[in-house]
């Protein structure tokens, strides 16, 4: 792509001159966007943490961003993001669609892109944003780099309906990141150019390595006043995440009536789980809190004995990591990039998913096993000790200037012509 302006971005110390447009259809919701109509729009999750975590990290380092995502009820359409950002919420108040967020972003993109230096996406399971992000990048005349996030579609990630768009879209990225390396090998299979593909995984950001955050929800969520041994479960509450399995798996601990089940999270199947726990007759120790700020989650997960994630499909697993950065052991499906992160027996628990037996006998394995389960954090804390977003923004900063064509040298200067010498010049006009 022709054009690219110069990016240049100094550290804490210097000036302010790079500015990110980040396309994104999801991103981490105010407060206030967490209760009420707010939960039909699914509004957290993996790429929601992930995108906020690298634009907070970003920020740290005088990146000026200007995030253009969905809205969702009770959100404000423009807030300030840390100290040099913006977050704009497009599209209509529905939960359908994605609010149609691909046509208002098609629209008011481009204006919002002027003078951007670099286009970056996320790419999950809206294809939209791939045609959207072309299309502000040729306007902007800027680099365009994009994320993929999650597992690769079932089939490889070109084998879909959208396979077309997406092919064509990453094929003219600048730079393609992948969260994990098995997302990298399936994407590079797909035809992406190996010089222009990045891993750069999740990280933890800075409320996991401060104090332990505090709810602006009102009614504070209070996971320490449920009963010990807690089983837990934190993120969104879709099917593919396999929140049934997990209901049944504790329904067959028949022997712990200490145990408790603590669901934290929301979405559209919250109401389906609920009545699937009083059928299994285990609703009076399961504990759906719904929702919480992303800030709080490292309060949450320090009160649990063992943590599970029993998904369908799943990417990174970035619950997982917040887990073992917080020395809680885990349980998790053998699936999508979780086995990247957690090595079994080592530090955690895998297991086939769709299997409530299999995921009922590791839960109590770590239950009853306190060497075990101390063994397995350890080992779990050592392994992703530097998974941290003020490390991990660099290599996006390393990708973002790869994604900027060399500078063209300018011309050297002709050599100026030596002076004529006088001397010659006489003796030519007396002759």
């Amino acid at each position: 792509m022709e054009g690219h302006g110069r990016l240049t971005c100094e550290n804490l110390e210097g000036k302010v001159a790079m500015h990110v447009l980040r396309l994104c259809p999801v991103f981490e919701p105010p407060p206030s966007a967490l209760l009420g109509r707010g939960v039909r729009f699914d509004p957290i999750g993996g790429m929601q943490n992930h995108a906020a975590q690298l634009s907070r990290a970003l920020d740290g380092l005088g990146v000026r961003q200007t995030v253009v995502t969905t809205r969702p009820p009770d959100a404000p359409a423009v807030a300030r993001l840390g100290r040099h950002g913006r977050v704009v919420r497009l599209g209509l108040p529905v939960a359908a669609l994605r609010q149609g967020y691909g046509a208002a972003a098609w629209l008011r993109a481009p204006g919002l892109a002027d003078g951007a230096d670099l286009v970056h996406a996320h790419l999950g399971d809206d294809l939209a944003v791939l045609p959207v992000a072309r299309h502000v990048a040729a306007h902007a005349r800027a680099p365009l780099v994009v994320t993929v996030h999650g597992e690769t579609r079932r089939g490889g990630p070109f084998r879909t309906v959208g396979a077309r768009i997406e092919r064509h879209g990453l094929a003219r990225a600048d730079a393609v990141i992948a969260l994990t390396e098995g997302t990298r090998d399936a994407l590079a299979a797909g035809g992406v150019a190996d010089e222009r593909l990045h891993v750069v995984p999740s990280g933890v950001g800075a409320e996991f390595l401060t104090g332990l955050g505090v709810p602006e929800l009102g009614e504070p969520v209070v996971p320490e006043r449920i009963p010990a041994p807690r089983i837990g479960y934190v993120g969104r509450l879709a099917g593919r995440k396999g929140v049934d399995v997990l209901l049944r798996a504790f329904a067959l601990l028949r022997d712990r009536t200490d145990a408790h089940l603590v669901i934290v999270g929301d979405g559209p199947e919250r109401a389906g789980l609920q009545r699937l726990a009083a059928r299994l007759r285990i609703g009076d120790r399961t504990h759906f809190l719904g929702f919480v700020p992303h800030d709080y989650v490292p309060r949450v997960l320090r009160e649990l004995n063992v943590l599970a994630l029993p998904s369908r499909h799943e990417g990174p697993g970035s619950v997982l990591l917040e887990a073992m950065h917080s020395r809680v052991p885990i349980v998790a499906s053998r699936t999508g990039g979780v086995p990247e992160l957690v090595e079994h027996r080592r530090s955690g628990l895998l297991v086939s998913p769709e299997n409530p037996a299999e995921l009922a006998a590791a839960l109590r394995e770590l239950l009853e096993s306190r060497a075990l389960a101390r063994a397995v954090t350890v080992a779990a804390r050592r392994r992703v000790h530097d998974r941290t977003w003020d490390r991990l923004v660099h290599r996006v900063m390393e990708v973002y200037e790869a994604a900027r064509p060399a500078p063209v040298p300018e011309p050297e200067p002709e050599p100026e012509r030596a002076a004529a010498d006088p001397a010659v010049d006489t003796a030519a006009d007396v002759g």
